[in-house]
């Protein structure tokens, strides 16, 4: 991007803080445009990281809530009188399915009508199903509220990348977006802690309000702060082919949730599959018809763009899965404590916290292919050595494999999150931004579905359940424990080589992509 390029499109335009100086220049007419563009640009430059923490707000809020709920999951169930599997477990799996099913819609919807609108309504709409979901009295209306947050976070996470990147100027890209890989570092991070703190000393329902304060603030900064000229009439926007995308992810979303419970060749199972397959067969044909399509064909053109997609679902596919599959090993294999697995677990999130700002920076020096392919590629290391833990091995050992993996994720994530939206020109930013978020769920959801198939299907679930047990009332004899921990071990060795599989076919797509061009970075 020009840094001295007057914005004519509102949708194109960055949003900035609101200053008394900028509000003079708006005043100043045409005869000094240049001029006035020239102290805009500075105005940029002093106050993108006000930009960034009004964004930061959001952000470390919709990260938070997709991590908070999980350990609390048991003192919901327990409060409404219910069993852990079963109807609780839609508290998590709304707010998955109503996110995934709008990420994209909302991306394109901000194409056309500006992205403030956007993250306004985001704000609010997170705020009050945060509040609702605190004050529920009944499972239904938890469940209800939780889908009203998942639209919010879905508004939020759906924009968030393209406002960061228009904020900041094409040259700092990377270090934008890696310093959001901080925050949803730190929410994912400090969610599981901060639950359980909060349940043990409060109770459930404060884990949905602590986020109302935080959303307040941020509508409050977001009103008196951003500005943003609002064009309702660039383009059309496309209900249909909103509606058919959204039943596609969703059935998608909801059948690898819930394959594992109820088994991969269910009737239930395949009618989700089936009725996911035609929306998106419908989706097709729509948008072959429409003039403004949900789904832009000219951004999937795009070689950088496209790779860099595909690359960022394998990364997901691949990476997700630890996360998934180390609090079966910690727990039930190890026999650790619910906070000690959630503590053993932090390196991973802290190392990508760490390291992800600096990754972004080193790609706006020296580019983003290289350094992506050679972060998935210690990841996938990473991943092969995951799969070498066993029942003797050391807190050390789990420890650095966690650091060696979080830190080829962080490598690889910030520049290939540059890449992807650095591709996208800047009227395309909100779809592209779309495009990153729903990749980032299709990939987790898959990530999930696909290792947790493998684990079970070679016994390592059964196994794991068997050892709990024996923990609790010790009857085993010493020989059938070491059976079920090779059984368990064996499952879990290879979910992990097959995820290192996954990982390595995204090395050869961010390879495969080519090098950025200059007019591309200028786009963003």
């Amino acid at each position: 991007m020009k840094q001295h390029e007057t914005i004519a499109n509102a949708t194109d335009q960055p949003i900035l803080p609101t200053t008394n100086a900028s509000a003079e220049l708006e005043k100043a007419g045409s005869a000094n445009a240049e001029t006035d563009t020239n102290k805009k640009d500075s105005n940029e430059q002093s106050n993108k990281w006000v930009v960034f923490a009004i964004l930061a707000v959001g952000i470390f809020m919709a990260t938070l809530d997709s991590s908070i709920v999980n350990i609390s999951l048991p003192t919901i169930a327990h409060f409404f009188g219910v069993p852990l599997s079963g109807a609780v477990e839609w508290v998590i799996i709304a707010y998955l399915v109503v996110t995934a099913g709008v990420l994209l819609t909302v991306g394109r919807l901000a194409d056309s009508i500006g992205r403030k609108p956007i993250w306004i309504a985001g704000l609010l709409i997170f705020t009050a199903g945060s509040a609702l979901s605190g004050a529920s009295v009944s499972l239904g209306m938890l469940i209800a509220a939780r889908a009203l947050q998942g639209l919010g976070g879905a508004f939020i996470l759906a924009i968030s990348p393209a406002m960061l990147t228009s904020a900041f100027p094409a040259h700092e890209r990377g270090r934008a977006l890696g310093l959001n890989a901080v925050i949803v570092a730190l929410g994912v991070s400090v969610g599981p802690t901060l639950g359980g703190i909060i349940t043990e000393n409060f109770s459930w329902n404060w884990i949905f309000y602590v986020n109302v304060p935080l959303g307040i603030i941020g509508i409050i900064a977001t009103l008196r702060v951003l500005r943003e000229r609002a064009n309702l009439g660039r383009g059309r926007f496309d209900p249909v082919g909103a509606l058919l995308l959204a039943v596609g992810l969703v059935a998608l979303t909801l059948g690898l949730s819930f394959g594992q419970q109820w088994g991969w060749n269910s009737p239930l199972l395949m009618s989700t599959l089936v009725i996911s397959a035609l929306g998106f067969i419908g989706l097709v044909i729509v948008e072959q018809r429409v003039s403004n399509p949900i789904i832009d064909g000219a951004l999937l053109r795009s070689r950088v763009f496209l790779s860099a997609n595909v690359s960022l679902i394998l990364s997901f596919l691949a990476l997700f899965a630890v996360s998934f599959l180390l609090p079966f090993y910690l727990e039930e294999l190890r026999g650790y404590s619910t906070l000690q697995a959630g503590l053993l677990l932090t390196p991973l999130a802290l190392t990508i916290a760490v390291i992800a700002p600096f990754s972004g920076a080193l790609a706006d020096r020296i580019g983003t292919r290289w350094l992506a392919s050679a972060g998935l590629a210690i990841a996938c290391v990473g991943l092969v050595f995951m799969s070498q833990l066993n029942a003797q091995s050391s807190t050390f050992d789990i420890i650095w494999r966690l650091v060696f993996t979080g830190a080829g994720q962080a490598l690889f994530q910030s520049p290939n999150n540059s890449a992807l939206m650095g591709a996208a020109p800047r009227g395309h930013q909100g779809s592209a931004s779309g495009f990153l978020a729903t990749g980032r769920v299709v990939g987790q959801s898959v990530s999930v579905a696909l290792a947790g198939a493998i684990f079970a299907s070679l016994g390592g679930s059964a196994a794991g359940r068997q050892l709990v047990a024996n923990q609790v009332h010790p009857t085993l004899s010493h020989a059938h424990i070491s059976l079920l921990q090779q059984t368990f071990t064996n499952g879990f060795h290879t979910a992990f080589i097959v995820l290192a599989g996954i990982a390595a076919v995204g090395v050869f797509t961010s390879l495969v992509r080519g090098k950025e061009g200059r007019k591309r970075d200028r786009w963003a």
